[in-house]
């Protein structure tokens, strides 16, 4: 028991800057002292003392700010960062070296019983206030960015942020843990696909207006009459959006190196 303790907190130091000595992981880390009460739980849980179990789920809920269901999976090295409004419901599974952050929901969608909350398998990191609905799998080594809503299976390496959650990257670009599970420099799929339409409009005026100029005067006064596609403004739309690219032009779409 005392090596699983060791264990935990030894983690913690390349997950948490602020992680000062052992003595201060120790004693002043909610997600660490909820994982060590779940773990009494679940096994009060595997030996059917279900009362018990959600007795002691429910005291540490009120001690930590974390509510983990004695029925849940969890692997090691399992670590919490904050903790205040995470939700781990009873079917979730979650693996090896898995982060979560404060206010992350692992929850399920149906009132039918069986599997029906998330498995995360080794190496995940879930951003601050995501919500993870469903019986669906974040693989190994997946991001998933704060705030995302996540409804449908998240492959290997990917990160994916937004409501519903979308993915910015099928493959992880560093072995650096990313805190919050998000980079500055990731871009919203949905601003990338507009960048693609604003150059394929722009292209289909450029091909107009060379073949107005093999025509006759009227088509050319057609052409005219078309309306112009204020770039700057779509770009202030845009930035309003997301207001951390800002400064990109809109044909820096290509995928982050």
């Amino acid at each position: 028991m005392f090596d699983r303790i060791k264990e935990d907190i030894n983690s913690v130091y390349s997950r948490d800057p602020a992680a000062r000595n052992f003595l201060d992981v120790l004693t002043t880390y909610p997600g660490l002292h909820a994982i060590w009460i779940y773990r009494l739980s679940h096994k009060l849980w595997i030996r059917k003392w279900f009362w018990f179990a959600k007795v002691i789920s429910t005291l540490a809920r009120f001690a930590t700010g974390i509510e983990i269901h004695p029925g849940a999976t969890i692997g090691r090295r399992f670590f919490i960062d904050h903790g205040l409004g995470v939700v781990i419901g009873e079917t979730a599974e979650i693996g090896n070296d898995v982060t979560l952050y404060h206010g992350v929901t692992l929850g399920g969608t149906s009132w039918d019983g069986g599997k029906r909350h998330p498995t995360l398998e080794d190496n995940v990191v879930i951003g601050a206030g995501a919500k993870l609905l469903g019986p669906i799998t974040i693989a190994k080594n997946a991001r998933v960015g704060s705030n995302a809503v996540v409804i449908r299976n998240v492959a290997a390496e990917a990160t994916v942020i937004g409501i519903p959650a979308r993915i910015v990257s099928r493959k992880r670009h560093t072995n650096k843990f990313d805190a919050y599970s998000t980079r500055n420099t990731e871009r919203d799929p949905v601003r990338n696909a507009l960048d693609m339409v604003v150059e394929h409009v722009q292209a289909i005026d450029e091909k107009i207006k060379v073949l107005s100029e093999c025509m006759d005067e009227d088509v050319k006064k057609c052409c005219d009459d078309l309306p112009k596609l204020d770039l700057h403004e779509l770009h202030d739309v845009l930035g309003s959006y997301q207001e951390d690219i800002d400064n990109m032009t809109f044909t820096d779409a290509e995928e982050d190196k």
